[in-house]
């Protein structure tokens, strides 16, 4: 009988192996639950005060010093008390918990520690945040969610745009109602050009008027010129099309006074003018001035026009997105000014500090450190503002210039006239053929 049940018992052991590693490859999240979810508790629980006490995290109520005499004696307290924590609760990538901080703690030490504590309970990453005074939250995720970023549901709402997915699972959504203007960094093969070319596809269905501005020749942008209502290929061209659109504010503004309203939004439908996405591809083109005269005033009018348009589109319907490889602060006094004006901030891989810290460094300094560790070979992967003020890593729908392309010709018919805009873009054209 040992031999055959040891043969049973193996094959029994066998079947549970290939068993889980099918619930592993075809439904990782409920294999999470089953066995690595009980697993990682039981090692959080086990190893907390241990890893509190090396890191700092705990605190005495004992002073470690004492007056003997005339003479102070220094040392560790025998005994160190680490903040309590809530069960780790499971979620779909990992756990979380809550850590009660004691009185004259902060959390800089325990975000300083999230490294710390991801060796520790052996997950892929560890981020720490404090949601309100007085506790820390510290949500583990097991694996890379990115890696391989889920389609999620996005709201069918006017300048609501599905862009990718969040590393906590949810869709990264780009709603320009909400955020008006947005920021977009990245160097070359980042994953820049793919993030604008699934804008364009998400916001072509829409009844929405696209405006591009792309001083390398339209390379990028002109392959969607068929949604375009303009398309501006050159400095002085962009001009023309910034000057027309701060035209275009103007007359906006008259109707809203005359109606009584403070935003287009308050006008009835009828009487309510078609919003505006202005998509810049590659800002520094706009602020290098070349040398001449000529340049230097075409910089200048360039950063003016960008600046008005920033200050007063959110309520008129006239939103920015402007994408760069750098900025910094090298550009001008304008791009400083101008990012101000930008709430909505995306930072892909960069190639060098500045660019990161002027695009999230006057928002969140911790994001920075984080947009910085990502390497080449995570593309479409960034760090983005969220709605709610914190900070998200994200990761792009892989979306091709081709895809993007037949979306935009199949969506050709819903493009909006700007005659005013188109009437200046013609004329600079004619001027500059001159």
């Amino acid at each position: 009988m040992g031999p055959i049940l040891l043969a049973f018992a193996l094959a029994a052991l066998a079947w549970l192996l290939l068993a889980g590693a099918a619930l592993r490859e075809r439904h990782p999240v409920w294999f999470w639950y089953l066995t690595g979810y009980p697993v990682s508790v039981l090692r959080v629980l086990f190893t907390w005060r241990k890893v509190a006490q090396f890191n700092g995290l705990t605190v005495t109520h004992k002073p470690v010093r004492q007056q003997l005499g005339d003479l102070e004696v220094r040392g560790e307290p025998v005994r160190a008390i680490a903040p309590r924590i809530s069960f780790p609760r499971a979620t779909p990538t990992g756990l979380s918990l809550v850590a009660r901080l004691h009185p004259g703690q902060t959390p800089g030490p325990f975000i300083a520690a999230s490294d710390a504590l991801m060796h520790a309970w052996r997950m892929h990453g560890v981020r720490v945040t404090s949601p309100e005074r007085g506790i820390v939250l510290i949500t583990a995720t097991v694996r890379d969610p990115l890696e391989q970023p889920g389609l999620a549901s996005a709201p069918a709402e006017l300048l609501c745009a599905l862009i990718g997915a969040l590393e906590s699972g949810g869709a990264w959504v780009m709603d320009l109602r909400q955020v008006p203007h947005w920021l977009i960094t990245g160097a070359t093969q980042s994953g820049k050009s793919t993030l604008l070319a699934r804008l364009v596809s998400q916001l072509a269905p829409q009844p929405v008027a696209l405006v591009g501005i792309d001083c390398k020749g339209g390379m990028e942008l002109g392959l969607f010129g068929s949604r375009l209502s303009a398309l501006a290929t050159s400095r002085r061209e962009a001009v023309a099309v910034l000057g027309a659109l701060v035209v275009e504010l103007q007359a906006r503004m008259r109707t809203c006074r005359q109606a009584g309203a403070r935003s287009i939004w308050e006008l009835s439908h009828s009487r309510r003018p078609v919003p505006v996405v202005v998509i810049v591809d590659e800002l520094a083109e706009l602020y290098l001035a070349d040398g001449t005269r000529d340049g230097k005033a075409e910089a200048e009018q360039c950063s003016s026009y960008l600046l008005r348009l920033g200050q007063l589109g959110a309520a008129l319907g006239v939103h920015l997105v402007i994408a760069g490889q750098r900025v910094g602060s090298d550009l001008g006094s304008g791009v400083t000014a101008l990012r101000a004006q930008l709430g909505g901030r995306i930072c892909h891989r960069v190639n060098d500090p500045g660019t990161a810290e002027m695009t999230l460094g006057d928002l969140h300094k911790d994001a920075v450190v984080v947009a910085q560790s990502i390497t080449p070979h995570e593309r479409g992967v960034a760090v983005c503002t969220g709605t709610e003020g914190g900070w998200d890593r994200a990761r792009s729908h892989l979306t091709t210039a081709e895809e993007a392309r037949k979306t935009a010709s199949a969506f050709a018919g819903m493009t909006p006239e700007l005659p005013s805009v188109n009437r200046a873009l013609k004329v600079s054209a004619e001027g500059e053929d001159a």
